[in-house]
């Protein structure tokens, strides 16, 4: 049995991950983490007190371990350098990363397993996939939009899966991230640039997440969307994820690779 420790354990993400695990056969909620401000510290998950710290609740069990990481860059960074002293493989689902934190955990891997990514949804690592393989299909006579909608609570924009699929293309394509993507238009801008291609940011509301592709052509349009309906798609990928770097050597991976696509 695995046993999960989760930061954030008081946040949407946090919430779903401990109630799929308390439901779960093949894993055990050892430990849940939260900001030392918040509210929650001192609650009983699971059996559970949520703690403000990761390193002692690290040393209460020397159990098989695994962290789960759905907080913020900072908090996540301060959570790394914990996992890295105590060799505990971990999954990071933040986003908001700057090249310097991206710097640090691709460091960190050279020590502890570590998979990252913006979206576990298993739908949209389809997405990720069917994105670039589209892209250089229709080639360079069709128009690239991307669009992204989100909960009105979110931080970041674009989102992490907004940006990645960015990425995606623009490796497919031969652009440049993101000197050649769009992200504001007003005013009188002129004709549209053949080479950019845009990203457009919604909030509002309770959005779990919405992430389309555009592929605008003379007389016809091609689109892959993909729409979350609940958090639980992403904290399922998670728990996947999870169970798969338990057995892997230190090393940055995916979920392209929990996913074996």
């Amino acid at each position: 049995m695995l046993s999960l420790i989760i930061t954030g354990a008081a946040g949407r993400m946090g919430s779903e991950l401990i109630s799929l695990v308390l439901a779960s056969k093949d894993m055990e909620l050892v430990g849940a983490i939260e900001n030392p401000k918040s509210q929650a510290i001192g609650n009983v998950v699971g059996g559970v007190a949520i703690e403000a710290s990761l390193e002692k609740v690290l040393q209460q069990t020397k159990k098989k371990r695994v962290i789960i990481d759905f907080t913020t860059p900072e908090a996540t960074l301060l959570h790394l350098s914990v996992a890295v002293a105590q060799a505990v493989p971990l999954v990071i689902g933040t986003t908001g990363f700057k090249e310097g934190d991206l710097r640090q955990i691709r460091e960190a891997s050279q020590k502890i397993p570590i998979v990252l990514s913006p979206n576990m949804s298993v739908g949209v690592n389809t997405l990720f996939k069917l994105a670039g393989e589209t892209a250089r299909i229709l080639g360079e006579n069709y128009d690239i939009e991307i669009l992204e909608a989100h909960h009105k609570h979110k931080k970041d924009a674009p989102s992490g899966t907004a940006v990645k699929i960015a990425q995606i293309l623009a490796e497919a394509t031969g652009r440049r991230y993101p000197q050649d993507f769009k992200l504001h238009r007003e005013g009188m801008i002129g004709e549209r640039n053949a080479k950019e291609i845009g990203i457009q940011v919604l909030r509002g509301g309770d959005i779990v997440g919405e992430h389309a592709v555009f592929y605008c052509g003379e007389g016809e349009r091609v689109e892959i969307r993909h729409l979350a309906t609940h958090r639980k798609t992403f904290a399922q990928g998670a728990l996947r994820a999870a169970l798969w770097i338990a057995g892997q050597k230190p090393g940055l991976y995916d979920m392209k690779d929990v996913l074996g696509a």
